[in-house]
């Protein structure tokens, strides 16, 4: 009849021959004060069975010393620096002592084992034991709580301490490690894999192909519920054999290393500040003294790719929803007056019903609140693009509607240079920061020697110098020249797609958009453009006729050729 710890006793490589010598083969029987637990702890994987095991022999001569024999032995594989985690095994073995009263003494190895949060853990602990007639004795240090309690305080509390400065190298090391470029652990993102021994990320052979995939279709502005759709219907799992959900995806957007980026997290904090032992998901990219995102290897995207996919989610996420909270979205937009025209009866905005814009109001909630305004879809979004070729043709080129046009549509385009803009920009700050702060140790606190200081004034000079050449170049003024052609403003309109489109329109107007003017009867027909009325962001000039003219002219033929 084998003993309930046997298996934990065969997993730290004890031999039946020797577990019959150390009196751990058959269950032992006895009153409580003749028995004993005993708890043994290793922190991690790599320390050595072979330690654990002696730790065990040395704990059952102590035993046998006291006339008690052990009843079990509880055995885990937890570290106890970090408060948020319990040790299942530990409790285990307390509450056999404390609670159900089996036995009447605690065997451990050493003080850092039974406890490294200081003396007001163990203290509690020890009330309690003293109050059932019980003790702990820790074998390694020869103390026995009954006579050794203050002792026993003094090397927990010093327990504690070497954890803070253990925790301190911890931190320091993987700090070096990102600066470095390397991969600090923890679990790849999906495509991705972890090289032994060289702490950097490399395609995932078995998961790249569609790690890739996924990208492409988040580039190609398809949802991630569509995604997710997609290679469910195809069968293909996630690294687990489960299938795939949208907020999986979008979690794996938003994590940077899976761009091949060191990434710098938030810690989760419990109400009392106190860390959880978890990181908010994602985070951000970590950046050298210049400014530039930290690799850890290859990714499954680029950097850039990284920063078009969240634009794109961002630009269909809700307004203080969950999004950004990584959970529901908006649609993407489908219809090129979506959101800009508006209702010319209530002001409410039109939304797409079937072929034509109707008012959202008089379509949702009844005649009662709105008389409702409606317009062909195809009629409205042909007079409002003619109508917005003929107005950028009209703006000259220091026109400063014409250059947030430029702005906003390159920011669409292009959000990689807007946020390394914003990267550039801050980068530059902590740089000017440090020069200050350089400044007053040597100039007025005196901390420093002329050499030090020389040399470090000429390193962060040439870092200023450098990010004010970059932040320059990347402030040039946009080109206007596809806003000043017609031709050129053409392909542009057409190669934007209807969300880009949308974008250069909105860009144009101001808030107010473009209101919707009720007709004036049943049959009653006019020409589209006759019942719009457009706030633009800055009125056109004389020549607006002219420039008109010729933006609807170009407009039709554009359209004839793609026909």
């Amino acid at each position: 009849m084998h003993r309930d710890d046997y298996p934990a006793l065969r997993a730290l490589g004890f031999e039946d021959d020797e577990l019959k010598e150390l009196g751990l083969w058959t269950p032992a029987v006895g009153a409580p004060a003749e028995l004993a637990e005993m708890y043994v702890r290793r922190s991690k994987k790599k320390d050595s069975l072979s330690a654990l095991r002696e730790q065990v022999r040395r704990m059952c001569a102590q035993g046998v010393k006291e006339n008690k024999k052990v009843r079990h032995v509880w055995f885990e594989q937890k570290s106890a620096s970090k408060s948020y985690i319990r040790r299942e095994e530990f409790e285990k073995a307390t509450a056999a002592v404390t609670e159900a009263g089996l036995s009447k003494a605690l065997y451990v190895y050493k003080t850092s084992r039974l406890s490294r949060r200081g003396m007001g853990q163990v203290g509690l602990l020890l009330d309690t034991f003293e109050e059932q007639g019980a003790y702990i004795f820790v074998v390694s240090e020869g103390l026995d709580s009954r006579t050794s309690r203050t002792v026993l305080a003094f090397l927990s509390e010093q327990a504690r301490d070497q954890v803070k400065d253990l925790g301190d190298f911890v931190k320091l090391g993987m700090d070096a490690h990102k600066a470095d470029g390397k991969w600090t652990g923890g679990v790849t993102p999906y495509g991705l894999r972890a090289v032994k021994g060289e702490g950097r990320l490399e395609p995932n052979p078995e998961e790249y192909p569609t790690a890739r995939r996924i990208a492409e279709y988040l580039l190609d502005r398809k949802t991630p519920a569509w995604i997710a759709a997609t290679l469910n219907e195809e069968g293909l799992k996630t690294r687990h054999g489960r299938n795939w959900q949208a907020t999986g995806i979008i979690a794996l957007v938003h994590a940077v290393t899976w761009a091949g980026l060191v990434a710098q997290r938030e810690r989760m904090l419990d109400k009392n500040g106190r860390w959880t032992g978890k990181y908010h998901r994602g985070g951000t990219p970590l950046f050298d003294k210049k400014g530039n995102p930290v690799s850890c290897g290859e990714g499954v995207i680029t950097f850039a790719e990284h920063i078009k996919i969240n634009e794109i989610l961002a630009s269909r996420a809700q307004k203080h929803g969950p999004v950004g909270n990584r959970a529901r979205g908006k649609r993407e937009i489908s219809n090129l007056l979506s959101g800009i025209m508006h209702c010319g009866r209530c002001g409410v905005k039109e939304v797409s019903s079937g072929p034509a814009y109707r008012c959202y109001a008089r379509t949702n909630e009844g005649a009662h609140v709105c008389e409702g305004v409606s317009i062909g879809r195809e009629r409205a979004d042909d007079a409002v693009t003619q109508a917005w070729f003929g107005h950028i043709l009209s703006l000259s080129p220091e026109s400063a509607t014409l250059q947030e046009i430029a702005r906003e549509w390159l920011a669409y385009k292009d959000p990689e240079k807007e946020a390394r803009k914003m990267q550039v920009t801050a980068a530059l700050e902590s740089a000017v920061g440090r020069e200050i702060k350089l400044n007053k140790e040597f100039f007025v606190l005196g901390r420093m020697t002329e050499d030090m200081f020389d040399s470090m004034r000429v390193q962060v000079a040439e870092q200023i110098t450098a990010l004010k050449a970059e932040l320059t170049e990347l402030t040039r003024e946009a080109d206007l020249t596809p806003l000043m052609d017609p031709e050129a403003l053409a392909a542009l309109w057409n190669g934007a797609g209807i969300a880009g489109q949308w974008a250069l329109l909105r860009a144009a107007l101001t808030n107010k958009g473009i209101v919707l003017k009720a007709s004036q009867g049943r049959g009653y027909r006019v020409p589209a453009y006759d019942r719009l009325e457009f706030h633009w962001r800055e009125a056109s000039d004389p020549a607006w006729g002219a420039a008109f003219e010729a933006g609807v002219k170009h407009v039709e033929r554009t359209r004839e050729q793609n026909l």
